[in-house]
């Protein structure tokens, strides 16, 4: 029976939604102003845009900052998805407390100590090993790949906890190897997990602006670095070109990965059905 919302409950969600995206939506709109002031709306235009795509330093910091993102993205995803399994599959062992306590830890911690830390990391490990030579995109990366790892392993942990242990001991009582039990059964199941968690890496990289100021170099801005550096001299109409078209990106990238997590749902459902019809359930 689906219930009614009342006045008030309506009234709060409008409130909050309005809240949320009320900036958003302002800010999207005026990346259409014909006016060079930003607050005055001139009529419509979108000559911002045409500007914003012949600005090469905003261009080659956006590019890079994508290349950074997605990197990063993909090696939280490894090395959280191999930390969350750990986590969930091996129960209480000894130490399972601190262990844990490590890998959250960066969600809590500032980012000025996580960029100071990494930047004394990578002055240490030049001084002994000679690597890396200076800062630049492997560094920024590494650090943004530190902090976004804990943010997979959170949620592929919380993934693997509400699974079913007793379907993976079933392919290895049948004979398979431990290694096709998890590309075959494992890792179809914690898919959304994991693509949850590059979505958020790859957002979180992607803003990220204080731990990148502390490691990267010259010749290596990323892009809110150069939007910050801009912005203190005032915000250009640009900057909003610029910012409606990641939240586009980004609104789009969310989703089609609403929908993949939502058809393999709906196939795991079908093929759960389909096993217990074969049953005789």
């Amino acid at each position: 029976m689906t219930r009614r919302l009342s006045p008030f409950v309506i009234s709060a969600m409008v409130f909050g939604f309005a809240f949320l995206y009320g900036p958003i939506v302002s800010l999207i709109v005026y990346s259409f102003n014909e006016s060079k002031l930003v607050t005055v709306w001139g009529g419509f235009s979108t000559k911002w845009y045409g500007e914003l795509l012949q600005n090469e330093q905003i261009l080659s910091a956006a590019f890079l900052s994508l290349k950074i993102a997605l990197m990063t993205g993909i090696i939280a995803v490894v090395f959280g998805t191999l930390a969350g399994m750990a986590l969930a599959r091996y129960g209480n062992f000894r130490g399972r407390t601190f262990f844990t306590s490590l890998v959250t830890g960066p969600l809590v911690m500032p980012d000025v100590i996580i960029g100071i830390s990494l930047l004394l990391m990578f002055v240490s490990t030049q001084q002994w090993f000679g690597w890396p030579e200076g800062r630049g995109v492997d560094t920024i990366t590494i650090a943004h790949a530190t902090f976004c790892m804990a943010y997979v392993t959170v949620i592929v942990q919380s993934r693997m906890s509400s699974l079913d242990g007793s379907v993976e001991e079933a392919a290895l009582d049948l004979g398979a190897r431990p290694a096709k039990v998890f590309f075959t059964v494992t890792l179809p199941l914690i898919a959304p997990a994991c693509i949850a968690g590059f979505l958020l890496s790859f957002t979180l990289s992607l803003d990220d602006l204080v731990i990148a100021s502390f490691v990267s170099g010259p010749g290596s801005s990323t892009l809110p670095m150069v939007v910050f550096s801009k912005v203190r001299l005032g915000v250009s109409p640009q900057i909003n070109a610029l910012a409606t078209i990641i939240v586009g990106i980004v609104t789009l990238a969310v989703i089609c990965a609403g929908i993949l997590m939502y058809r393999q749902e709906k196939r795991r459902q079908a093929d759960i059905q389909r096993a217990l019809q074969q049953a005789g359930y």
